[in-house]
Parts: structure tokens; sequence; C-alpha cells
């Protein structure tokens, strides 16, 4: 098919498709003159991934382009496609270090160490939640911390059901299609379930329920 076809397949505009291209989250195509090239069903999957993981997921193109890299790595067992497709996910960036972040790392590796969590010292998600927890004591939210067990328990159980559930696909393949889909767009989902609740308890709160 044509560029313009594989955009009405996926609903994908031609110029965000040519830079999807250009940034390496979808391969080119067969090229059939100077100017033009053909696509197949792989090309139509890719991009719907790649529209999913950037604009649904909000992962930036270096991010995605790396999950994506991975979903279709060969040679990976379950364990490393699951780890390697999260660190993936979390981009490397620089972090504020001062009183705030070195008590929240300390806090990290403490809530780590009591849930008897078995994470590696190089997760970046590690470093994330430091600067989430940072970040709220620079601001004086002190009392947030009262929900950190709370938040680390469902976080636990949603993410046992989640491996559970994704494991029984059984080829690494499809596993790692989902872990990468699931917790990028996943993420989006949650967010939102969040905020919809909020309202309804805010407003059950405010004008009784």
């Amino acid at each position: 098919m044509r560029i313009a076809e594989l955009s009405r397949r996926t609903g994908v505009p031609i110029p965000t498709i040519k830079y999807y291209l250009r940034e390496g989250l979808v391969p080119a195509g067969e090229r059939t003159g100077p100017n033009q090239a053909q696509y197949g069903e792989a090309h139509v999957k890719r991009l719907k991934l790649a529209r999913a993981l950037v604009e649904v997921g909000g992962l930036s193109i270096a991010s995605a382009r790396e999950a994506l890299r991975l979903m279709f790595s060969a040679g990976l067992s379950e364990l490393d496609t699951i780890g390697k497709a999260q660190y993936a996910m979390t981009p490397a960036r620089e972090y504020m270090e001062d009183e705030a972040w070195d008590e929240a790392v300390a806090e990290v590796d403490e809530l780590i160490a009591k849930r008897g969590w078995r994470v590696k010292p190089a997760n970046p998600a590690r470093r994330t939640l430091a600067d989430a927890l940072a970040t709220l004591r620079r601001l004086d939210q002190d009392d947030y911390f009262e929900l950190l067990d709370s938040y680390a328990e469902t976080a636990e159980r949603l993410a046992a059901d989640e491996i559970e559930t994704v494991t029984r696909r059984g080829d690494v393949d499809s596993v790692a299609e989902a872990v990468v889909v699931w917790t990028a767009v996943g993420d989006t989902v949650l967010a939102s379930l969040r905020r919809l609740a909020q309202e309804d308890k805010s407003t059950r709160l405010l004008e009784g329920s």
C-alpha cells in the first residue's frame, strides 16, 4: 500500500507518518521509486503501536523508539523483556540533588525494603519516585506521605494482576508487546480512573452523598 492508504488504515496523518519514519519509530517501506514506497501490514501494526505510545501513553520519541526496538527484539526471555521494556519507558534525566532529594532516596529504599520488593538498584523508577517525593517535600506537602503505603499496596496488587495476566500469553513477542502497551497506555488509564474517582469522592464529601 502507498503512504496515503497507510494513513487511511491507521488514522495517522501523513506528516506524522513521515515524522515517525524519520525518527525510526516505523521502519522504512520498500522503495518503488525515487519518492515512492510500499508498506505492508507490519507497518500498519507498528504505526498504531507508535501512535499509542506517543500520543496516548505520553512517551517521548526516544523512549517510544527504544520500547518499540525491545518489543521487536529476538532472543530475550520473558523476564528480560519485562525488565528492559519497563526501564526503556522511564526516561533518564537530571535531578535536583539537595536535602529533600537525599531524604526521598532514603524513603524509597526504606519502602522497597519494607515491602520486600525485589528491585534492582539500577531501576530508573527509583529515581523517578524519589524526585516526585522530593518535590512534595519542597512544596511542604508532607501529609501526602501518609498515603505512600496505600499507594504502594495498590500498586503491588495491580502489578501482580498485570504480570499474571500478561504472562499467560505464552510467547515472548506477545508478552513484550503487552508489557510496553499496558505500561504506557495503562499509566494514562490509571491516572484517568484516579481523577474520575477523585471527582466522585469530592462531590460526595462536599455536597453530601
